[in-house]
């Protein structure tokens, strides 16, 4: 897998985090997910904490943009580069529901 595919695999998450915790919030109802959200709903614990796992993302998205763009620029070792990228992928991937289950110590 090359680091431009594992860069907007990364990318592809956030907008799936951004559309879970968005529609969770909502509970899943469409009028109030594309109405104009002056008095949104209480949030759920779920979708706290897919806030929260969102918020983590959001965070960490820039550092990780930077340096994968700064390997892609470098023209160095993107081999390493993409397999610690990925590294970082699979355990976002695993991050989101380890969060959102809940359970004490495993995120």
């Amino acid at each position: 897998m090359t680091l431009t595919s594992i860069i907007l695999l990364v990318l592809a998450l956030y907008v799936v985090q951004l559309f879970l915790q968005e529609t969770s919030r909502y509970g899943f109802d469409l009028r109030g997910i594309v109405g104009d959200r002056d008095s949104p709903p209480e949030m759920s614990v779920i979708a706290g904490r897919l806030d929260r796992a969102k918020n983590n993302m959001l965070e960490i998205l820039p550092i990780f943009l930077a340096l994968a763009l700064l390997a892609l620029v470098k023209g160095g070792n993107t081999s390493e580069v993409a397999h610690a990228a990925l590294v970082f992928l699979i355990a976002h991937v695993a991050y989101v529901p380890a969060y959102v289950s809940g359970v004490p110590m495993l995120r």
